[in-house]
């Protein structure tokens, strides 16, 4: 599957690559971790050469400068940025001692756009995402002056970026019910290290029709392959800040290792199949520091894991989701050992023979 088969980004009219590239590495103003301009710009170019055509970055990411990279590039290259679906992010002051420089008001919202355009020089965004939840700004002012700079024409779509499921809910049905730009995309950690998003947030996603946008789908290169017991990995910008994996992340690594031995790949292939293979639209975001990164990962795009390993991978990465009641125990109180839309269900034990009165 090559990155010009796109997918539909949720409930709208925008069709992009199965994996977007993310531009968070783009530059070296973040303590030296990021790519050159130079080896950004070759892996763009990579990127689009191979049919790609999502650049996700955000106002933030090495200080500004990922989205002057980006902005530079397509300068350079006339007549390529009107063939790229370019999304960014707002919520991060860039502006010490500023109250009003970053968060989700009026305002903020407002100059964090113009500077962003500015960096990227282009005077419209495909997408922008709302980074963090900015609990200190009604929900409505974020989005009704959201709704005002896509009927400016300065952005065409929206999304919400590590934002409650509530927040996000809430959101969503104001903007519907207001008749303002609904959200079409939540941007999300998910991976088989990090699958926190299953309990509400997945199934708010798939419920509204909005497209579900991973990043860290490696969870920060622990899924790469790179990563194994006993040996210390050096080449890490992950591992300078939080150490190696843990020893219950181990036993997932091994899986997926064990997997991507069967399918005569690499783990990290396998862990971008498995979220292009979850319920719903999903589309990872591909991080690269250089230009072999990007290539081992759009190995991901070759590969189709059978329902065999998929279930073994799920099993093994199983998380411990804060729901409110275990999904089997909701169907046997609902349904009472009877099969509902082809999912039988066992029967509440303490009601099972009870008299009735």
């Amino acid at each position: 599957m090559p990155l010009d088969h796109y997918l539909t980004l949720g409930r709208s009219g925008l069709r992009v690559s199965p994996f977007a590239l993310g531009a968070m590495t783009f530059g070296e103003d973040a303590g030296g971790a990021g790519a050159s301009v130079e080896e950004s710009e070759n892996i763009l170019a990579a990127y689009l050469d191979h049919g790609g055509n999502f650049i996700d970055t955000a106002n933030f990411y090495t200080n500004g400068h990922s989205e002057k990279i980006l902005g530079d590039f397509f300068a350079s290259h006339p007549g390529r940025r009107d063939r790229v679906v370019l999304a960014s992010k707002f919520f991060t002051n860039m502006f010490p001692g500023d109250p009003n420089g970053g968060g989700a008001g009026r305002r903020s919202i407002l100059a964090q756009l113009d500077e962003t355009l500015r960096r990227l020089r282009t005077d419209y965004l495909d997408l922008y995402w709302l980074h963090n939840w900015d609990r200190h700004t009604p929900i409505e002012e974020t989005m009704r002056t959201l709704d005002d700079v896509v009927r400016a024409g300065k952005v065409r779509y929206l999304g919400f970026s590590n934002i409650p499921a509530w927040v996000t809910a809430q959101a969503q049905t104001m903007a519907l019910l207001k008749g303002w730009t609904p959200l079409i995309a939540l941007q999300v950690e998910y991976s088989l290290l990090a699958r926190h998003v299953e309990a509400e947030i997945g199934p708010l996603a798939r419920d509204e029709g909005m497209a579900l946008v991973p990043w860290s789908p490696l969870r920060n290169g622990f899924l790469s392959g790179k990563y194994r017991r006993g040996t210390q990995v050096v080449d890490s910008a992950r591992a300078a800040f939080v150490g190696g994996p843990s020893e219950d992340e181990f036993v997932v690594i091994d899986a997926v290792a064990a997997v991507a031995a069967e399918v005569g790949t690499t783990s990290a292939a396998v862990a971008l199949a498995w979220l292009r293979a979850r319920e719903g639209t999903v589309v990872p975001i591909l991080g690269a520091r250089r230009l072999e990164h990007l290539h081992a990962n759009l190995a991901g795009l070759d590969v189709t894991l059978t329902p065999q390993q998929l279930h073994r991978l799920d099993e093994v990465s199983a998380p411990a989701l804060s729901t409110a009641i275990d999904a089997d125990l909701r169907a046997a109180l609902q349904f009472a050992g009877t099969t509902v839309d082809g999912r039988p269900s066992g029967v509440y034990p303490p009601l099972a023979g009870a008299t009735r009165y």
